[in-house]
């Protein structure tokens, strides 16, 4: 009962803090910018990734077990993977952004213009939207001849793989493929991003001016970190004899807590989006002064 207290808590953030982020980017003029804009797709894909795996979670501990149609599965993992690989896309444009904000500052704003990063953001999700289906269309040719029982909290893509007795070495074939455009691109292009960015930043003279660009890429290399490393986590590195009940722990930890982290990573360690609420905050009190009095 305390684990799902606490899955609810977190959901109950999760979707309340990236909706706060939204919110904000959306209506206050101090966030309208392209690394804000990209802030707030991040938030949408939370509220997805959260939205998609967290009731069947608390159905599945709230009865101890359950059952879905195999359809429903696949819409499950369909939105799922979308969800991830867009997460994966639009942090590598932020990288991006990042990159030229601190490395060309003086063409930044003829750079990243508002159509510009319409048209970053919309291939983020064509190429999720996508290369998940190509996966999800694999998936689905498998067959299963055994008992169709996975020994977790989602339909979540490993499982699956393990109880399919056919079509596993095609759907690895057509993963590996999918890698590059989602995950080892992005990667390489993360990296580089941030290879030139400390270059430039060590070259600064002042000290203050260092430590305030390296600020504006903190929160970002933070969240970038922890969803890399427990996708690698999860679906690259050899997992060897892991226990059932240690795949649902690291389930747990990208499907509920990494999407409750993200929006308090952007908002304790960002500046104008603290400015926004505090100013947010200060027109409720006026108005409700007003009402009471």
């Amino acid at each position: 009962m305390a684990l799902i207290c606490l899955i609810l808590m977190l959901y109950c953030g999760t979707v309340c803090g990236n909706l706060l982020i939204i919110s904000l980017v959306s209506t206050s003029k101090n966030l309208h910018a392209p690394m804000y804009f990209f802030i707030s797709q991040l938030s949408i894909c939370d509220i997805l990734l959260t939205t998609d795996t967290t009731p069947s979670m608390l159905h599945i501990l709230l009865n101890n077990g359950g059952t879905i149609p195999f359809i429903n599965c696949m819409i499950q993992w369909y939105v799922f993977a979308v969800t991830e690989a867009s997460e994966c896309l639009l942090l590598t444009v932020m990288s991006y952004d990042r990159c030229v904000a601190i490395c060309n500052p003086l063409r930044y704003s003829s750079i990243m213009t508002n159509n510009h990063c319409l048209i970053l953001a919309g291939l983020c999700w064509v190429i999720a939207l996508s290369c998940s289906f190509i996966e999800i269309l694999t998936t689905s040719r498998l067959t299963f001849c055994g008992p169709n029982v996975i020994d977790h909290l989602f339909c979540d893509l490993m499982p699956l793989i393990e109880i399919a007795c056919s079509g596993a070495s095609t759907f690895d074939i057509v993963k590996y493929i999918l890698s590059f455009p989602v995950l080892l691109i992005p990667i390489t292009i993360i990296i580089t991003s941030y290879i030139n960015i400390i270059v430039t930043i060590l070259r600064f003279p002042s000290n203050i001016s260092k430590q305030k660009a390296f600020s504006t890429c903190s929160s970002h290399l933070i969240v970038v970190t922890i969803f890399f490393f427990t996708i690698l986590i999860v679906y690259i590195f050899p997992k060897g004899e892991q226990t059932s009940n240690s795949n649902k722990l690291v389930s747990l930890l990208y499907t509920v807590f990494t999407p409750f982290i993200n929006p308090i990573i952007y908002s304790l360690r960002n500046k104008e989006i603290k400015k926004s609420v505090q100013e947010i905050t200060n027109k409720c009190k006026i108005c409700s002064y007003k009402i009471y009095t």
